[in-house]
């Protein structure tokens, strides 16, 4: 297989419709939404709950879920078709570190910490042991700012703050080209969020990484420079760029929240 060669964006999607669940139960839970994110930059989704934003970033972060799936427009992630990646799949999920929602409440029970930040790393090459990958997670550990005895330990044995930051270690294992996080301060103590900001800003200004995340902390979207998106009912009704007035959809005046302090 070609190894398809990054452009440009590291997200462009166009006119993206997103379907979620089947049959009667079926709803278009993201419907023609466009936008552009470069290399080195971050773009914020907020809005309520049942807005799609979490449909949207697993649709474009690769996810093999049958319960979300795009079914128009185009989409682009890190050079490749997120809608038919084909054999590429394995190289967007390369290039992309997804952050889940609920990655925390389902971490696999029966693996130690240290097992389940190292996974991505191992599926795609089981020989990947020994210490040079003990290295890389203790780095990790200590980037999100856990103890390295928690290596050994197991998900029920932490706290829900500690998880979620278990889990934007595993995002970040294979150092993607860009981030996708959904949610990615739910939980976390005050004291400690500017661990998600410190990993997102160092990685852009190293190598460019990109972030898309779906948060409606307006503090933070600020912290990392974000453009900013704001969705109801799986369409865009508000935008804002760094430092600029926002751009509102008339009608929706009230998403104006979702973009000031």
């Amino acid at each position: 297989m070609r190894i398809p060669e990054l452009t440009d964006w590291a997200l462009s999607i166009d006119d993206l419709s997103v379907r979620r669940g089947y049959g009667a139960n079926s709803v278009r839970a993201v419907d023609g939404v466009s936008a552009q994110l470069p290399f080195g930059a971050a773009l914020v989704i907020a809005g309520s709950t049942g807005s799609g934003r979490t449909s949207l970033l697993a649709a474009l972060a690769g996810v093999r879920d049958k319960r979300a799936r795009i079914i128009g427009g185009e989409s682009t992630v890190c050079g490749i078709s997120a809608r038919h990646p084909g054999r590429a799949r394995s190289v967007l999920t390369y290039r992309v570190g997804y952050m889940a929602q609920d990655a925390g409440p389902n971490f696999d029970p029966d693996r130690t910490i240290g097992e389940i930040i190292a996974a991505p790393i191992v599926m795609r090459d089981p020989r990947t042991i020994g210490r040079a990958l003990e290295v890389r997670v203790s780095k990790l550990l200590d980037e999100v700012r856990l103890p390295l005895g928690v290596m050994g330990r197991f998900p029920h044995e932490l706290s829900a703050g500690m998880r979620q930051r278990v889990a934007l270690a595993r995002a970040l294992v294979l150092d993607p080209r860009l981030l996708v996080a959904d949610e990615p301060l739910a939980g976390i103590d005050v004291e400690v969020r500017h661990v998600v900001r410190d990993a997102i800003l160092r990685r852009r200004d190293e190598w460019g990484m990109a972030a898309l995340i779906a948060t409606n902390d307006v503090a933070f979207a600020e912290e990392i420079g974000a453009h900013r998106l704001v969705m109801r009912e799986g369409c865009v009704t508000a935008s804002a760029e760094p430092g600029a007035d926002p751009v509102v959809t008339p009608g929706e005046e009230d998403t104006r929240a979702f973009l000031v302090r």
